[in-house]
C-alpha cells in the first residue's frame, strides 16, 4: 500500500514510525513533515490546509490510504473533500470532528446524553459570561469555545485570574466562551479507536500541560506524558468506556453524525466517578508518541479497521513495559519560541538503550544542521518496566542533547513515580 500521513509535529513522526514498520506498506509520504520524518518517509511541502493540494499530491503518489494526524484540517473537513475524491481516510468528518472544534458541541452532547460532566455554561458576550463567573466562582474554568492548540483554556483559581482570562478571549469579534466547573481530581487521557459504532479501547496516559515543573505555570500544549496510568484501576477503566466513551459513540449516531477515527477523552478521576472535561479527535501530542512505543500490533489494520468499519472483532497487543516522554522546548514557548537556533547531539541521544527521539518541530539548515522549527520541537522518549525506569532512560537521553535555547521540565512522571514508590 502507499500511505500517506498528514501532519508535521511529534504525533506525525511517531505515527510515521509505527506505520512505516508495517508489512503492508510500500510507499510512505508524509505532507509537510519535519526532518525526523525525512529520515523514514518521502515527504512533501504541502499545507494541510491546501485541500486540493492534496488531493492532487494522493494522486500523484497514487495513496491508498490517508492518516490525518492534527486536528485543524479534521475539522476543517478534509476528509470529506478527500472521500468525496475516492480517497480512504481514517478520521472523523467534519460534522463529526466537533467533538474537539466546539467545546460548547461537546457539552451539549454531554448534558442531552447523560454523560458525566462538569456544570457550565456557554457565552457569546463578555459581560453575561463575567457575570456567571461572579455567580459560580472560583476555581473555575474558562475555554476558548475553537481550536487553540490546548492553549485555550485557563483554570483559574481566583476570581480575577477568571475575570482576566474571559476578558483576553473576547479580544476577537464573533468570539464564543465555555465557563466550566473546576473538577478535583487527577487527569486522564484515555484513548479509543471508533468505526462509527464499535470501539476498540487503546490505552490511556497521563499528561503534564503546565509548562514548569511542579504543574505550575501557563498551560501548553503538552510538556511530557506517560503510560501506563497507574491511577487507572481496570474498574475505572471500564467506567470510562461505559459511561462516557460508549455513550458518546452512540450519542453521534443519533444526532446523525458517526464518529470514524481516534476519540481522545480528557477524563477527571474525580470523587463521584470519572467525568469528561474534553474530547479530541486525534491521536494526542506527545501522548501519541509513548502509545506508539508501547504498541506491539501493527497499527494499520486497526486504523483501516476503523474507517471500513469493522472493529468489532479486532484486538490490539500491547508491551507489558511502561513509555515516558519528555518534552524539549523552544525558550519563549508557550509565548513566542524562539527559531532557528542549532540542535546538536540527536545522534548520542538516540544511541541511548531503549530510547527514540521523536521531532516534533524542526527543519534543515543550509550546512545539514537541525534547527529549533517551533514550540515543542523534539519528544525524548524512554521505555522502562516501571514509570521511574522509563523517566531514567528518557532524561538520560535528554542530557546528551546539546541545545542552550532549549528547555524541558525534569519532573515527568512524578505523580506515578510517587505511587511506585510508596
Amino acid at each position: 500500500m502507499n500511505l500517506l500521513v498528514i501532519g508535521s509535529g511529534g504525533r506525525e513522526h511517531a505515527l510515521c514510525w509505527a506505520l512505516g514498520a508495517s508489512p503492508l506498506v510500500n510507499k510512505l509520504v508524509c505532507a509537510p513533515g519535519n526532518v525526523g520524518i525525512g529520515q523514514i518517509a518521502k515527504l512533501a511541502p504541502v499545507d494541510p490546509l491546501d485541500f486540493d493540494g492534496v488531493l492532487k499530491l494522493c494522486r500523484d503518489e497514487h495513496i491508498d490510504f490517508v492518516v490525518v494526524g492534527p486536528e485543524v484540517p479534521l475539522v476543517a473537513g478534509l476528509v470529506d473533500h478527500l472521500e468525496a475524491a475516492g480517497f480512504a481516510c481514517f478520521g472523523p468528518t467534519k460534522a463529526a470532528a466537533q467533538l474537539e472544534g466546539s467545546k460548547g458541541f461537546v457539552k451539549d452532547l454531554a448534558t442531552k446524553y447523560g454523560i458525566p460532566t462538569g456544570a457550565y455554561g456557554r457565552f457569546k458576550d463578555k459581560a453575561s459570561s463575567a457575570a456567571y463567573i461572579r455567580q459560580q466562582g472560583a476555581p473555575i474554568v474558562v475555554k476558548a469555545d475553537g481550536l487553540a492548540a490546548g492553549k485555550g483554556v485557563t483554570v483559574a483559581m481566583t476570581l480575577d485570574e477568571a475575570l482576566a482570562a474571559n476578558a483576553a478571549l473576547f479580544t476577537e469579534a464573533g468570539a464564543e466562551v465555555v465557563i466550566e466547573e473546576f473538577l478535583e481530581g487527577e487527569e486522564v487521557s484515555y484513548f479509543a479507536l471508533v468505526d462509527g459504532k464499535h470501539i476498540l479501547p487503546l490505552a490511556a496516559a497521563q499528561d503534564h500541560k503546565r509548562v514548569g515543573d511542579g504543574d505550575i505555570g501557563p498551560n501548553t500544549g503538552g510538556m511530557g506524558t506517560y503510560s501506563p496510568v497507574p491511577a487507572l484501576s481496570p474498574a475505572l477503566e471500564r467506567a470510562i468506556v461505559d459511561t462516557i466513551i460508549q455513550p458518546t459513540v452512540d450519542a453521534m449516531v443519533a444526532e446523525g453524525m458517526p464518529f470514524k477515527g481516534v476519540l481522545f477523552a480528557g477524563i477527571m478521576l474525580t470523587k463521584s466517578g470519572p467525568k469528561l472535561y474534553e474530547y479530541n479527535v486525534r491521536f494526542g501530542d506527545p501522548e501519541c508518541q509513548v502509545l506508539m512505543l508501547r504498541l506491539k500490533s501493527d497499527l494499520l489494520p486497526a486504523l483501516m479497521a476503523s474507517r471500513d468499519g469493522v472493529l468489532k472483532d479486532f484486538d490490539l497487543r500491547w508491551k507489558d513495559e511502561a513509555a515516558l516522554c519528555v518534552v524539549m522546548a523552544g525558550e519563549g514557548y508557550p509565548g513566542e519560541p524562539r527559531k532557528g537556533t542549532r540542535i546538536e547531539g540527536l545522534d548520542a541521544a538516540a544511541a541511548e538503550a531503549d530510547t527514540i527521539v521523536f521531532h516534533a518541530g524542526t527543519k534543515a539548515g543550509a550546512n545539514g544542521e537541525i534547527l529549533a522549527n517551533g514550540g515543542r520541537v523534539l519528544g525524548v522518549c524512554g521505555l522502562g518496566k516501571t514509570i521511574g525506569a522509563a523517566q531514567a532512560r528518557a532524561y538520560a537521553a535528554v542530557d546528551k542533547i546539546r541545545w542552550p535555547e532549549g528547555f524541558c521540565r525534569r519532573d515527568i512522571g512524578w505523580r506515578a513515580i510517587a505511587r511506585e514508590q510508596q
